[in-house]
């Protein structure tokens, strides 16, 4: 008989026992790994259907604590009746709803005092004969009267001395665009109409059609184009104002511009705003990139506080000293408001911690509270950051690293230091959304206009934007702004020309 070799079975069954573990570990990893991406695929789509189908405010209501008591506000009562029967006693369900007191209906919004009134007397049509006037019964209604197209006529009369044959005639006053046939007040309605109510120049022109007045599709460009030249030396000042400041928020947006080089196409440009939120200056440049060479080149000579998003290309001011720069706490947020179906209860701990800190601003801001009692009130955020941050610390040991709760504690922890500088100056602003809210305007208009017709077309954008932009954060009429600084600006000193920037004064 042949012996048996015991030791050459146990090792080969050793090996294939090691080998059957290192299958199962490698299993096991590819089986985390496609659990990971079926994770983040799901919250792609809960993102994607979010967008399409829900509503984009991300509002946080925080679970009930068990022990605290609810009032119910069903208004509906529910009484039960008993009725005999011959055969057996039903209940029947009746529904009452409970009588509440009528209330005084508010009445409509007053109609505001500036506007013009247009008086129309209606007289009875009876003999009035011996009656005397005791009071009057006033009712108003709200009117429009369309902006009619007319032509503005300058008559210069000449006149000659009939013995020296010396003529006379008044200079031409000045205009804003000398050899335009357009008023100031036309190319204001121009540039408004574009940039402020986003509407395309196509539908401009098909506008004036409509009244009976056929202007050129490029030439409408062209008054726009120039238009906005004129007024360069106010983006000049505006940005040199901005970039003086000591606070700045940072953010970005595309725009599409096209390129004679790219044929069938257009290029991906960037509108990259700046925003003053203290002395309410917007300002936006245009940069055919969205890399850190953009932001770096304007602002290498700034001092002062930068807040940005998580985006990667402001990070090269980290090595800057002269730079502080603070982080978005509504961004942060964000990350753990998507990762609730990933995890609930992390995301739900998290977003209650936000929703503490936001409240404290709601105060702030709800009281209009000055610098000395924010950094009082401020004071409040501090144990409540305090907790969270070890709260993270703890959690991030506990949760896989590529799932969204995990990449959503990581990248607050990253940033944990520039989220917290808020609190150190009262007048810096938890969050980027001011910058935010300046940049909104621009996404709606070139849903409306698409794209730039030419990189230079895209800094014209830029400049016009800004200005327009400023107006509204200092509550300016940009018509009315728009309109008077067409006029005066060809004869204002240049040396004077912050003077008509729209920041009150």
């Amino acid at each position: 008989m042949n012996s048996v070799n015991y030791q050459a079975l146990y090792e080969a069954n050793s090996i294939l026992l090691q080998e059957s573990e290192l299958s199962n570990k490698k299993l096991k990893s590819i089986q985390d790994e496609q659990q990971l991406k079926i994770e983040s695929l799901q919250l792609q789509l809960d993102q994607l259907r979010r967008m399409i189908f829900s509503s984009k405010q991300e509002r946080f209501v925080p679970e009930r604590n068990p022990e605290q008591l609810v009032i119910p506000l069903d208004l509906e009562q529910t009484i039960i009746i008993k009725e005999p029967s011959k055969q057996r006693i039903s209940y029947d369900r009746v529904i009452g709803k409970v009588e509440k007191a009528p209330q005084n209906h508010p009445g409509r919004n007053k109609l505001p005092d500036h506007l013009e009134r247009r008086d129309t007397i209606i007289e009875p049509s009876m003999d009035l004969s011996g009656m005397k006037k005791i009071g009057e019964e006033i009712t108003e209604e709200l009117e429009i009267e369309l902006g009619k197209l007319y032509v503005n006529r300058y008559v210069r009369p000449k006149y000659v001395n009939v013995q020296t044959e010396q003529i006379a005639i008044a200079p031409m006053v000045d205009r804003p665009l000398p050899k335009c046939i357009a008023g100031a007040g036309l190319l204001t309605q121009l540039m408004i109409d574009k940039y402020v109510d986003h509407l395309p120049i196509y539908r401009i022109c098909e506008r004036f059609k409509r009244e009976g007045v056929n202007i050129n599709y490029n030439t409408m460009i062209d008054w726009v184009g120039q238009s906005i030249m004129l007024i360069k030396p106010l983006y000049e000042a505006l940005k040199k104002k901005v970039l003086s400041s000591d606070y700045i928020h940072a953010d970005e947006t595309g725009l599409k511009v096209m390129d004679k080089d790219k044929k069938g196409s257009t290029h991906q440009g960037w509108l990259w705003a700046y925003l003053d939120s203290v002395q309410n200056m917007a300002l936006f440049d245009y940069q055919p990139t969205r890399g850190r060479a953009a932001p770096y080149e304007l602002l290498k000579n700034y001092e002062g506080y930068l807040q940005v998003d998580g985006y990667s290309a402001y990070e090269i001011f980290n090595a800057n000293k002269k730079i502080t720069l603070l982080y978005c706490m509504a961004h942060s947020r964000r990350k753990f408001f998507e990762a609730q179906t990933n995890d609930a209860d992390r995301s739900t701990k998290a977003l209650d911690f936000f929703q503490q800190l936001y409240s404290i601003e709601r105060t702030i801001k709800e009281q209009n509270l000055s610098f000395d009692q924010i950094i009082i009130e401020r004071q409040k955020a501090k144990p409540i950051l305090d907790e969270f941050h070890q709260w993270m610390k703890t959690e991030l040991t506990q949760v896989l690293p590529k799932s969204p709760i995990g990449q959503a504690i990581s990248y607050t922890l990253e940033r944990w230091n520039g989220l917290c500088i808020y609190t150190t100056n009262p007048k810096l602003n938890i969050d980027n959304n001011p910058v935010e809210n300046s940049i909104r305007p621009i996404a709606i208009g070139r849903k409306n206009y698409l794209f730039a017709g030419s990189h230079e077309a895209a800094q014209r954008t830029a400049m016009l934007y800004s200005l327009l932009a400023t107006c509204k954060l200092n509550d300016i009429n940009p018509t009315e702004w728009l309109k008077s600084t067409l006029i005066a600006i060809p004869n204002h000193p240049i040396n004077r020309i912050e003077e008509l920037l729209p920041i009150k004064k």
